[in-house]
């Protein structure tokens, strides 16, 4: 008898254990899968802002946050876009800078990251005023728009928070440029949001502050 609840015991508790390692990575996997909060990016280039529009060729806009974890996948995909394209678009990075943040703040390994992409030009957003202009309000937001200033293509260009690999927005991008059609003309954004109180970022703003 003693045996039989012993047993009982340990078949319990390794139940229990195996479906809480279940529950959580159903949690990781659902987050991993939801994509950021997303906006209409703009249909004509935005009057005002400090990029100046190729008129030889497509201009590319990546607004990031500077300490967003899953947006090193972004910039990893980017290089990839960048080789894949050869030139065929001016690309530009643009890195968030909030009010009050302390000095070079946005200077992270992300930005290192960016800076080191060949045809990469890496610039800083102050207060977000250029994501603004872009409607982008997660960290990631590709746009691309062409000579005339149209919007050809708005998304991310990963396919889920942080992974990197083969994603219906790099896809789209090279082909965009290469052939100039595409099988869509936006995707899901999977990244932190840029400006938000409950943003997973957010704590290294907050860390800046105190110091």
């Amino acid at each position: 008898m003693r045996f039989n609840k012993t047993r009982i015991i340990l078949i319990t508790a390794c139940g229990a254990w195996v479906l809480l390692i279940g529950i959580g990575l159903g949690f990781l996997w659902q987050y991993e899968n939801s994509p950021g909060p997303e906006e209409t990016a703009p249909y004509r280039w935005p009057g005002g802002s400090q990029i100046q529009l190729a008129t030889d060729r497509a201009t590319l806009v990546m607004l990031s946050h500077p300490h967003c974890p899953c947006t090193r996948a972004s910039m990893g995909e980017l290089a990839r876009l960048m080789a894949q394209t050869q030139g065929r678009a001016t690309a530009y990075v643009l890195f968030l800078k909030p009010a009050g943040s302390s000095e070079d703040w946005e200077k992270t390994d992300l930005w290192q990251s960016a800076a080191s992409i060949p045809g990469v030009k890496v610039l800083v957003d102050d207060e977000g005023v250029e994501a603004g202009r872009f409607h982008a309000v997660t960290s990631g937001q590709t746009v691309l728009y062409d000579s005339e200033g149209r919007l050809l293509f708005s998304g991310g260009i990963t396919g889920s928070r942080g992974h990197s690999g083969d994603n219906a927005g790099l896809s789209a991008i090279v082909s965009l440029l290469n052939t100039g059609e595409a099988a869509s003309a936006e995707t899901s954004v999977f990244g932190c949001p840029l400006v938000d109180t409950n943003s997973e970022c957010r704590g290294a703003l907050d860390d800046s502050h105190q110091q």
